[in-house]
């Protein structure tokens, strides 16, 4: 009597989780309560302090539990459909989320440089437009970081300014300091812009200023764009180094060696690097490596000299490759030859 007096006061006091408990204890047809069951009033989960870990059940009002002592075929009714509930919960988690873990996992790439600073210019953006954005090629810019961004690599990426404004050629009279600054608020336009066609991939990002603007993107923080790349986020880096009189390729450059980048990966037009303008000269020649000196003794338009030193200094390799064609970000990441690598060794 005194067994059937704790069933009933406790079963008043909260029916659905003595009910849980009860289910299997029916089936084994034992005594069900000791003094480790801790029942809560409000809807919530049964705890075995045994083990410390709870036994999963959350049971709302509307369960179709009777007053009085249910049968094991009452609570096996509502297990079964707790579980199906919950597998169909589960199923629909997983349909539901923008990329799954399998995206990633099942390439199984081992990759050559496998956290990259891809650096974007301005004039790539532009298309044949000849000025601002061109929105097919935005957007085949962004599917490219979003495909290799599944396939695992760790992506930084620095755009330029030069569709809408470059420091270095602004009109004559104007102060050179000015127009840089006038100039990093362009790569900032490209940035939101790159970051807004990202996100309609579904691939999160964060966009990074070197001048404070925190109404549209974070301040540029090293150990916090560190983290972004560790949680899987893409990061793009506005506003240049946020100093007049460097260029983007030498801001590209800096957060290469801050982000302890593999590589530098520049997107360009043109499969890499020439001796002359391929677009005029039929025989230009490509190179397949260079050296930094070598890059600086022809003065070969990869990029400035600032930005050379500091890929030198900091033993980054170059890759100078065309970003138009598809595939070729994951490419270059693997090792393949899809470009001008410019290192330390050079020719070979």
């Amino acid at each position: 009597m005194q067994f059937m007096s704790r069933v009933g006061n406790l079963v008043t006091a909260a029916k659905p989780n003595v009910c849980a408990y009860l289910l299997p204890v029916a089936r084994r047809g034992s005594p069900p309560f000791s003094s480790s069951l801790s029942v809560r009033s409000s809807v919530s989960t049964v705890v075995d302090h045994h083990n410390g870990n709870g036994t999963g059940y959350a049971f709302h009002h509307t369960s179709s539990f009777i007053l009085g002592s249910p049968s094991v075929g009452d609570l096996e009714a509502d297990n079964c459909r707790r579980d199906r509930n919950h597998q169909l919960s589960t199923v629909s988690t997983t349909i539901g989320a923008p990329y799954s873990t399998t995206a990633i996992n099942s390439s199984n790439l081992t990759y050559k440089y496998p956290r990259v600073l891809l650096k974007i210019s301005g004039e790539a953006l532009q298309g044949k437009q000849g000025f601002g954005v061109d929105p097919s090629v935005l957007n085949h810019v962004a599917e490219e970081i979003a495909e290799a961004h599944r396939s695992g690599l760790q992506l930084a990426v620095v755009v330029g300014g030069g569709n809408y404004f470059r420091g270095a050629t602004a009109p004559k009279g104007m102060d050179r300091a000015q127009a840089d600054y006038v100039g990093m608020l362009a790569t900032v336009m490209n940035a939101l812009l790159l970051q807004g066609a990202l996100e309609n991939l579904g691939i999160e990002s964060r966009v990074q200023t070197a001048i404070e603007m925190r109404e549209v993107a974070e301040p540029y923080i090293r150990r916090r764009a560190i983290r972004h790349l560790e949680e899987r986020r893409v990061v793009i880096f506005g506003a240049g180094t946020g100093n007049p009189f460097f260029t983007t390729d030498t801001a590209a450059a800096l957060r290469a060696a801050e982000m302890n980048a593999n590589v530098f990966m520049k997107a360009t037009k043109v499969d890499g690097v020439y001796d002359c303008d391929p677009m005029k000269n039929r025989n230009a020649k490509k190179y397949e490596k260079l050296s930094y000196r070598q890059v600086c003794i022809e003065s070969l338009k990869v990029m400035d000299e600032t930005a050379i030193t500091l890929c030198k200094e900091n033993d980054i390799p170059v890759l100078v490759f065309n970003v138009m064609e598809r595939g070729n970000v994951v490419r270059a990441a693997l090792g393949h030859n899809v470009g001008t690598v410019v290192d330390g060794c050079g020719a070979v």
